[in-house]
């Protein structure tokens, strides 16, 4: 597989990621003439809220007139996202329209399943499968971004059904600490492709691989799942 082709499949598994959370979670969303607009559960503009460009051909002036046309009716701000290696003329256009500079996510992709970690003594990693876990893993990510500045009802919000975190396509697990939840992630398997998202550990957990049991076992899904990679673009 090429450098090429592993961009494009991360990028259409992240946009369906997008697509998948808004949808599921109560949003909405909306995909075409090149761009694709997600609305999620909660107005937070970042992660929740965004545009994206799916069709390079599209002008940057054009995509950034529909993600306000889109937005403005909804009262909401937004993320427009940026790919570093197709939107260079998005980027430049995206300060003079008053978009603000946030970050740079590294793109990583792994082309193996790894060998399944042993939780140490204390510790247990379990996939969320009820109401009850997914309320626990919405908690852990509201802790765990808080850090970042995400205001603590975003994450509760997001994840207030069942399906955002359970379907057959869709992975979560946590580990608990002396039956505490701790930390978590989850996979979307779409183009062949192990999308791995929402990975966190509450503040007094860090430090301690908890994050990573649930990532490499969300990992190891996607690829039992028939993805030939497993990408995490954050």
């Amino acid at each position: 597989m090429t450098r090429t082709d592993l961009i494009e499949l991360s990028d259409l598994n992240y946009a369906e990621a997008m697509r998948e959370l808004s949808r599921r979670g109560g949003g909405v969303v909306h995909d075409e003439d090149g761009v694709l607009l997600f609305a999620g559960a909660h107005p937070f503009p970042f992660l929740c809220n965004g545009a994206l460009r799916t069709d390079s051909r599209l002008d940057a002036q054009e995509l950034l007139a529909h993600a306000r046309d889109f937005f403005r009716p909804l009262g909401r701000g937004y993320s427009v996202i940026i790919r570093a290696h197709a939107d260079e003329d998005l980027r430049a256009a995206a300060a003079p329209a008053g978009l603000l500079r946030m970050e740079d996510e590294p793109g990583m992709v792994l082309d193996h399943r790894l060998a399944a970690a042993e939780p140490p003594p204390g510790v247990t990693l379990r996939r969320v499968e009820t109401a009850a876990d997914v309320a626990a893993f919405a908690a852990v990510m509201a802790a765990a971004y808080a850090t970042y500045g995400m205001p603590s009802d975003v994450a509760p919000q997001l994840f207030a059904r069942p399906e955002t975190l359970i379907g057959p396509h869709i992975v979560a697990f946590l580990t608990r600490v002396d039956d505490q939840p701790v930390a978590g992630a989850m996979v979307i398997v779409t183009h062949g492709v192990a999308g791995i998202y929402w990975v966190g550990t509450v503040p007094d957990a860090r430090g301690r691989g908890l994050a990573e049991l649930c990532t490499r076992a969300a990992g190891n899904v996607g690829f039992d799942q028939g993805a030939r990679i497993a990408a995490l673009q954050a």
